[in-house]
């Protein structure tokens, strides 16, 4: 079992056009996708689950479509749908350019939900991964300047400990659907050695199973993070040898 599975829920607004409707439908019906996938989590003890909600570069789309997914992601937010459910919810991302009623909610179920165990669902809302490496390098240099770091001596354990949220674990790993085999910009401290899974569904059309065959697939995969395989050791020739003679 992986302990953190990030996803990038691609093609929301491709499976509405197929259809026929507007893209902010293909957002909702991405919505009802995002329960399922918790749902499946939790039945399996998945701990970490980050999905990639908004990121930076999704400002450049149509306004329209923007206003619909925020207006989602509050309703979402808003109504708490694992209320009753021991999920714990994080938002990961920047307020600027946010609602502030949204950047004041998601804070909300932030303090709520913080004693919760089972799983940890982290929210990519305004996120992006080389902002993120900006702010924590900005991190790093205020605590230089403030002489509780020596910038010879800075190490990663130094860097990880100034991320925005120092706690979160590596991803193991990295599953994006809607047929495209790029990061985007999404987690790029944390993936660094996550396994990578593409797959040609759109994310409205995932469920609970497409969750755990991402996990098999993992499960399959031999994780060496830069060491080589294992090698049975060869029998010494105190151990009997042929070549003793």
């Amino acid at each position: 079992m992986p302990t953190h599975v990030a996803v990038i829920m691609d093609g929301n607004g491709r499976w509405a056009q197929q259809r026929g409707l507007p893209r902010h439908e293909g957002h909702r019906a991405g919505a009802t996708a995002v329960r399922e996938t918790v749902y499946g989590a939790l039945e399996i003890g998945l701990r970490h689950l980050t999905l990639y909600a908004l990121s930076t570069e999704n400002w450049k789309r149509d306004a329209d479509e923007i206003h619909a997914i925020l207006d989602l992601l509050h309703s979402e937010v808003s109504a708490d749908p694992f209320q009753d459910l021991d999920v714990r919810l994080r938002w990961h991302g920047g307020a600027d350019r946010l609602p502030t009623d949204l950047v004041d909610l998601l804070r909300l179920r932030e303090r709520t939900t913080r004693t919760r165990t089972a799983l940890t669902l982290t929210m990519c809302i305004n996120y992006g991964g080389r902002d993120e490496i900006t702010r924590t390098a900005a991190a790093l240099a205020r605590s230089t300047a403030r002489g509780q770091l020596d910038p010879d001596l800075i190490s990663e354990k130094d860097f990880a400990q100034h991320l925005p949220h120092p706690d979160m674990p590596d991803v193991d790993l990295l599953w994006r659907t809607g047929n495209e085999q790029r990061t985007s910009n999404f987690l790029p401290w944390h993936a660094t050695y996550a396994e990578l899974y593409f797959t040609p569904n759109l994310w409205p059309d995932t469920d609970r199973r497409d969750l755990w065959q991402a996990v098999t697939e993992y499960s399959r995969r031999q994780r060496r993070h830069g060491a080589t395989p294992h090698q049975p050791e060869r029998a010494s020739r105190a151990d009997g040898d042929p070549r003793d003679g």
